[in-house]
């Protein structure tokens, strides 16, 4: 199953009048910045603007045009403090839903450029793709409706490097299909099992290699805190965990190891710890960490970037209740072998990556320039910290000295993929210190982090922690950098399509600076 199939087919064109479309979709922020092939609707525009609103999206007659059709679709201002480039996005996006609802197959996105937003073009095309998404239930069970479009024209006007440019934005739209895919889809259709068999069917041929772990007894001695969640349903083989890696080698010397753990959490009940209230609908969103893995994965398997070196976990695990299941007040010795007391069977994520960090930094020893990153729909702290639109980033000593957060955060502002920085204190490492002779480190408390003070950075040191990352600050002979993202807000907005992030900025900083 490849995603290409999926992803509307790009036409540039340099023609506005181009026959072979039956829609444009103008986005623009104002229609005075209309000039030059675009000045043809200005007049339009400006008539409909005497007796209507110019600021919302509107379809208009066009006589200029074959299809007569002109989708309006306005960024509005551009040019305030808090503008950026997601205006472009969000426009196109709107626009691709117009002209489906319009039942167009081949509508032509024209684009009014902003020299105040350089990745202007290249945000309207993915904002456009996004619109044009299926999710992959209604692909497969619902034929008639697997395409909103045949293709997706493209005004390229005089830009050069057409050809490039469309290439690296089908990369990146096919990164973040496959992270939809994973991420949004039902906690039966995308069970660790079915996860396993996707991922295959998507790297088939590819440049990366894919293997899989399924047998319970190494998962428990390999990874005790992952085996640990995974007790309630191990012996139920359409839930039971699967343990997916991934790795991609590009061409020449290696300058860089990247290093990516994610949280595949398939549906998370809260275990004995239950969601109760209503809490736990859309929780088959809480595998978007590990979908985002895979998805880099799908750029970089398209892109090929030379110099990198990437390894890829997706643990995928159903936290389910059962008698089997682990409970709040066990005692479970990590990979590590830090004895970590349970304090919330809601605080699942951390257990599942922690061992797989463990696994990652023994890997990061063998090599001269690593990093490693978590990826994980973790908390609600994050939500409420930062807003439903932002991924919450912290780094370790040596990333900090990197400034790899920072990174992340120019890069996400480019690609309208935003960063919100967090910083992990030591106020988060001695919450989580032991609070008796028993254990070595307390997993959580028994309030949601939404309740909790710091709620979204302790989870960070826990994980730092429980994998022997502490060993490798700023402090040791070996220093690891290490960045935590969480991703619970920017994943998505449920019921609705997972947004993809945060592929976008590490695409752009790892990959698109490679090619």
């Amino acid at each position: 199953m490849s995603p290409l199939a999926l992803i509307p087919k790009l036409v540039k064109t340099t023609d506005i009048t181009d026959s072979r479309f039956d829609a444009v979709i103008l986005v623009a922020d104002k229609v005075e910045n209309l000039t030059g092939p675009t000045s043809i609707f200005q007049s339009l525009l400006l008539e409909y603007g005497e007796v209507s609103e110019l600021k919302t999206l509107s379809v208009l007659r066009c006589e200029s045009l074959p299809s007569k059709r002109l989708i309006w679709s306005p960024t509005g201002p551009v040019n305030r403090d808090y503008d950026d480039v997601r205006r472009w996005g969000e426009a196109a996006e709107k626009g691709t839903k117009k002209a489906s609802s319009l039942h167009c197959k081949k509508p032509l996105l024209v684009v009014v450029h902003s020299n105040s937003f350089p990745q202007t073009f290249r945000i309207s095309v993915l904002g456009g793709l996004l619109g044009l998404y299926v999710p992959i239930e209604i692909r497969e069970d619902v034929p008639d409706r697997a395409k909103k479009a045949e293709l997706l024209g493209v005004w390229v006007g005089d830009m050069n490097n057409a050809d490039e440019e469309l290439k690296i934005i089908g990369a990146l739209e096919e990164g973040r299909v496959v992270t939809r895919d994973i991420g949004g889809s039902d906690p039966e259709r995308m069970s660790a099992p079915n996860t396993v068999k996707y991922v295959k069917e998507v790297f088939d041929g590819s440049d990366v290699k894919v293997s899989v772990q399924e047998d319970v007894n190494w998962l428990e001695k390999s990874y005790p805190l992952l085996g640990a969640v995974n007790r309630a349903t191990r012996d139920l083989e359409r839930h039971s965990a699967r343990l997916i890696l991934l790795e991609y080698k590009g061409c020449g010397q290696t300058e860089e190891d990247l290093f990516l753990v994610g949280k595949g959490i398939t549906y998370d009940t809260g275990g004995h710890d239950i969601k109760a209230g209503g809490h736990m609908a859309g929780m088959h969103r809480d595998k978007c960490g590990a979908a985002a893995v895979a998805g880099f994965f799908k750029v970089l398997s398209i892109l090929k970037p030379k110099g990198i070196h990437v390894l890829g976990s997706m643990s995928m695990v159903r936290n389910s209740v059962g008698p089997d299941g682990y409970v709040a007040d066990e005692i479970v010795t990590s990979r590590a072998n830090v004895r970590v007391r349970v304090g919330n069977t809601d605080a699942e994520g951390r257990m599942v990556m922690a061992d797989l960090l463990c696994y990652m930094k023994e890997q990061a020893l063998k090599v001269n320039n690593p990093q490693i990153f978590t990826i994980a729909t973790l908390t609600g702290h994050a939500v409420l910290a930062m807003g439903p639109a932002y991924t919450a980033v912290m780094d370790n000593g040596p990333a900090k000295r990197k400034g790899i957060s920072q990174i992340l955060q120019n890069a996400g502002d480019l690609m309208g993929d935003p960063f919100e920085i967090s910083n992990i204190r030591r106020e988060d490492y001695e919450f989580h210190k032991g609070k008796s002779e028993y254990e070595d480190v307390l997993q959580c408390n028994n309030l949601p982090s939404s309740q909790t003070p710091r709620g979204h950075q302790t989870p960070s040191a826990f994980l730092i922690m429980a994998s022997g990352m502490d060993k490798h600050g700023i402090d040791s002979v070996n220093p690891i950098p290490y960045t935590h993202i969480d991703v619970a807000g920017s994943s998505g907005p449920f019921p609705g399509v997972p947004t993809g992030s945060p592929v976008l900025s590490l695409s752009y900083h790892y990959i698109l600076q490679r090619l």
